[in-house]
């Protein structure tokens, strides 16, 4: 059985070699109540609550090809690695910068956390719900 003070160097040394893939960053933008600093009127509108995270987009085609009338459509799963301490919210916008491409996504539910780091399922935005 490991000791405690080695449970927590591994985990140390996993979350250390999971962040050494991180290719991009991203910001984390939620949907609420906005005051214009000037006319001091509330409105809904979109807050950035992070800017500049470290982040990793991982790219897998979820099934083959599906053959229709019209074409074959193909689906992709995109999912996010970022830092366990990290909170993102159910619809919350990502922008993604990764190999100098920016998109935005959506987060499309419950992250799995993990010691090491949270994996996030995402899919291309759309508009706010």
């Amino acid at each position: 059985m490991l000791s405690e003070n080695q449970v927590v160097r591994a985990r140390t040394a996993a979350r250390k070699a999971i962040e050494s893939t991180y290719e991009g960053v991203c910001d984390i933008v939620e949907y609420g109540n906005v005051r214009d600093k000037n006319s001091k009127i509330t409105r809904q509108g979109e807050i950035v609550t992070a800017k500049n995270l470290p982040c990793k987009l991982s790219f897998e085609n979820v099934t083959a090809a599906v053959q229709t009338d019209t074409g074959a459509a193909v689906a992709q799963g995109v999912k996010l690695f970022i830092a366990p301490e990290i909170d993102v919210k159910c619809g919350s916008k990502i922008v993604v910068t990764q190999n100098g491409i920016t998109t935005e996504y959506a987060a499309s539910g419950q992250p799995a956390v993990y010691s090491s780091h949270r994996e996030i399922m995402l899919e291309l935005w759309k508009e706010w719900a």
